[in-house]
């Protein structure tokens, strides 16, 4: 069925699995009351709950919160927060600087993209290696293919200070023995020991813990869509405590126009220069 027969289907009908809203009465989330089933989960719990299905346990949350929390940083030159930031100080809302911070977050070098293709890497190199493949034959074709693989290296510099805070929580809350940990590290030290010299960065570790809890591909993309976020209100905040406008100002000076020279638009009555 498609077309207009799947739509007349559902014609002043919406059934949900997921939650229903009975107004004056009670909430369903997921089959259950949110509040009085879920009436004691935090917020992360609520919202891996609403992703998942799933019910995670303390040390899990503890570290799914770090993977946040580590990430967070309250720097305007980052291309993301200087979003927050530039709306404050043109005294836009904060709602919409949050909003467009987070929107430009899904970068395709930076954010939730390369930790999904890290996951897919991951994913079909267990796969090969369980065929009789060696870890050697994965990476050389994985950089043939694509030039590089997702989850190593770093744009500004081959290392990247979040990963040894990660990995000795992991280890505190005895979470850093799963399958796919040890095989984001194996191939770190294959690519270090090459020619290559790439370290693993945030996302293929975050892509290691987050498949080693059980979080899918979706499921670990919508995780970690609010990983920066709480980076944000300080640089919006701040901007927005200063003389508006004021944040990176750009002279007409500092521009480097190369294109057409100064010329009449043709059939106007006034000299129209631009």
């Amino acid at each position: 069925m498609n077309g207009a027969d799947l739509l007349n289907e559902h014609v002043g009908v919406l059934k949900s699995r997921m939650g229903t809203f009975y107004p004056g009465s009670h909430v369903v989330y997921r089959g259950q009351n949110l509040h009085e089933d879920l009436k004691d989960m935090d917020w992360l719990a609520l919202y891996l709950f609403g992703i998942t299905g799933r019910r995670f346990d303390q040390a899990q949350l503890r570290l799914l919160s770090a993977i946040w929390s580590y990430t967070s940083y309250p720097d305007v030159r980052l291309w993301n927060n200087r979003v927050a930031a530039l709306a404050g100080s043109t005294r836009s809302t904060g709602t919409l600087g949050m909003a467009a911070a987070l929107a430009v977050s899904e970068a395709s070098i930076y954010g939730g993209p390369p930790m999904l293709r890290a996951v897919e890497f991951f994913t079909r190199c267990r796969r090969q290696l369980e065929q009789g493949a060696s870890l050697d034959a994965c990476i050389r074709e994985e950089l043939t293919k694509n030039r590089n693989i997702g989850g190593y290296g770093r744009p500004l510099v081959n290392s990247d200070e979040r990963i040894q805070p990660l990995l000795e929580l992991a280890a505190e809350l005895g979470l850093d023995n799963g399958p796919y940990l040890k095989l984001a590290l194996e191939v770190e030290d294959k690519l270090l020991h090459g020619r290559w010299r790439m370290k693993m960065n945030y996302a293929a570790l975050v892509a290691a813990l987050g498949s080693d809890l059980g979080l899918d591909e979706r499921e670990l993309y919508l995780f970690v869509f609010p990983v920066f976020l709480a980076g944000m209100p300080p640089g919006y905040i701040e901007a927005g405590s200063r003389p508006e406008g004021t944040l990176y100002p750009m002279p007409c000076d500092y521009i480097l126009y190369d294109g057409p020279s100064r010329r009449t638009w043709p059939g106007s009555q006034a000299d129209h220069r631009l």
